[in-house]
């Protein structure tokens, strides 16, 4: 069974991610620089030169690979939710964990990454986060087993949180999984 991170950019999927790889021996696949190795070009170089709507499909088969191995963290992009078959076949192939964090500490997080294009034009970074979330919140919600608030937790706790929920989902003498419930914020 895999681990799977979902959520917004700057909800700390890649630093938890390497966390919960490490503690439990897993391999990672961070999906946005899987595409990025196999195109040869950044993020803003593939949009600008090809389409979001290429770098979609390029996503995708990212995630249909990464969700053929086993014992792995598969720390995804933010927008892997917009396309119904990649949240199948993750769901398929483990537990999805939502990553949330306040706005605020969002925009504080990605201010300093110009890895992105912008998603919705010339807008402020705190309006194309606001408008981005009110359109994806409901499908990370509806994608995930889990939800884990990362502006009220660090990054280890978050981890370790992650970790004990594995461990209980995976523990054949356990029937439920852990003291957290589904979709625990």
């Amino acid at each position: 069974m895999n681990i799977i991170l979902i959520g917004y950019r700057g909800t700390g999927k890649s630093t938890i991610g390497r966390l919960v790889a490490e503690k439990l021996h897993f391999s990672r696949v961070e999906t946005d620089a899987e595409i990025t190795k196999q195109a040869g070009m950044s993020i803003p170089e593939i949009v600008k030169h090809h389409s979001w709507e290429y770098f979609r499909d390029l996503e995708s088969r990212v995630i249909v690979d990464a969700c053929s191995r086993k014992k792995t963290v598969i720390d995804c992009g933010g927008g892997v939710v917009t396309r119904p078959d990649n949240i199948a076949a993750l769901k398929a192939s483990g537990t999805v964990f939502l990553l949330v964090a306040d706005i605020r500490d969002i925009v504080r997080r990605i201010s300093r990454s110009s890895q992105r294009p912008s998603l919705t034009g010339n807008k402020s970074v705190t309006a194309e986060v606001e408008e981005v979330m009110r359109e994806r919140d409901p499908l990370y919600r509806k994608a995930a087993d889990y939800i884990i608030n990362t502006s009220e937790e660090s990054p280890r706790t978050a981890g370790d949180k992650i970790t004990r929920i594995y461990r209980g989902l995976t523990d054949p003498g356990n029937s439920r999984g852990s003291s957290f419930d589904k979709k625990q914020n």
